[in-house]
């Protein structure tokens, strides 16, 4: 059997793939795949409409049991505009900084996963270790879906998901579930000299994001809590505005991104859902009274739920006794974990090494400390996985 890399070896190759989410992420995936089938690894692709991305369902040891999903995504986020000081598809190592595109956001976690592939073979295991590999998650979490689905329908049950995301190896039991989408309005224009005769599209989309504003200001004054996330509350916001095209033109188009991020308390589907209300039913009525070929429309843009899994669960329990660590936490940011619990009825754990606060910015990194405590975790599930 071939003499499996080290993690770092492993990483320097996943960071020269290009995956960012606009491309296709085949030749990572055919990598990988490779890789995995030749230390006797049973690998499943699951392909999109496109035919340009792919997942992967890896397993390691007897399929006809639960066991543990070890879950990452293969794609990262761009990096134009930024300042990097290092080719960020190039692994560069700087006193112990391991740095390059992806590095903790997070192929650090899939590298170690992979590397440890031939011990997983060798224990032998009572339960098995899946890895799942999925696409497009930087982009709404859309790759882990069908994934899911295929998991489903061959029956599998897992005992629980280990989502690799940088939380510092620390416990992270819950996130935020987020409801984003794209609201356009469709004013009439004419010369801004006779303004009153048009209906004007930022004017009304000004309106939808001071709702929006306000909405979020009541959230939190006085909306429910949660202390474990360092922002304890639900937000919203709008972040993405086009609209107009001179200053002496009313404008007949203008957009507005928005989303709110939801506490376990909270529905963040339902908030934006009635923000989309006020823009479809008061705003939209308003324009075409003014005239009738005026008026609103929306596109769906993000939607994936919270994860909340209990703090007193087996899978808590184990996550912290393999990480060595008494503590737990929440994070804003969303992860694949609230899919897994919520389509799949898998419970789930998000862990992985590295930093939530490098990821999608210039000169990521990680260290090769964070991929060592990375690969003592999965060798301690390895031997809890263990026959005997």
């Amino acid at each position: 059997m071939p003499t499996a890399p080290t993690p770092r070896d492993i990483l320097a190759t996943l960071v020269a793939f290009d995956t960012t989410s606009a491309l296709t992420n085949l030749p990572l995936i055919d990598w990988v795949q490779d890789f995995a089938e030749s230390h006797g690894a049973a690998v499943e692709r699951v392909v999109d409409e496109t035919g340009e991305k792919a997942a992967l369902w890896i397993t390691v040891g007897p399929a006809d049991v639960p066991g543990y999903v070890l879950s990452g995504h293969s794609d990262v986020v761009p990096v134009a505009g930024q300042a990097w000081t290092h080719d960020p598809f190039q692994l560069a190592e700087v006193d112990g900084r391991l740095y390059g595109r992806g590095t903790s956001d997070m192929k650090g976690f899939l590298a170690v996963c992979l590397a440890l592939l031939p011990e997983m073979a060798a224990a032998p295991l009572a339960r098995p270790l899946h890895i799942a590999l999925s696409y497009d998650e930087e982009v709404g979490c859309l790759g882990v879906r069908p994934l899911i689905a295929r998991m489903r329908d061959r029956g599998l049950a897992p005992l629980g998901c280990f989502v690799g995301e940088p939380t510092g190896m620390e416990v992270v039991t819950g996130h935020k579930g987020k409801h984003a989408a794209r609201v356009t309005f469709r004013g009439k224009a004419c010369h801004s000299a006779l303004a009153p005769s048009g209906v004007n599209a930022v004017e009304y989309a000004a309106r939808f994001i001071l709702h929006v504003k306000q909405a979020a200001d009541a959230l939190a004054a006085s909306g429910a809590r949660d202390p474990l996330y360092d922002v304890p509350h639900t937000t919203g916001l709008s972040s993405v505005v086009h609209g107009g095209t001179a200053l002496n033109i009313v404008p007949d188009l203008c957009s507005v991104d928005f989303e709110f991020r939801a506490i376990g308390a909270d529905d963040a589907g339902a908030l934006a859902r009635s923000a989309i209300a006020f823009a479809t039913e008061t705003l939209a009525a308003e324009m075409a009274g003014r005239d009738p070929s005026c008026g609103v429309e929306i596109a769906p843009l993000i939607d994936y739920p919270g994860l909340e899994t209990a703090v007193d669960s087996e899978l808590v329990t184990l996550a912290k006794r393999l990480a060595g660590r008494n503590g737990h936490a929440k994070v804003s940011f969303g992860t694949e974990g609230g899919l897994f619990q919520a389509l799949g009825d898998v419970p789930a754990v998000v862990i992985g090494p590295g930093s939530i606060a490098r990821a999608h910015k210039a000169d990521e990194f990680i260290t090769l400390a964070e991929l060592d405590a990375c690969a003592a975790f999965v060798r301690r599930l390895i031997a809890d996985s263990r026959a005997g």
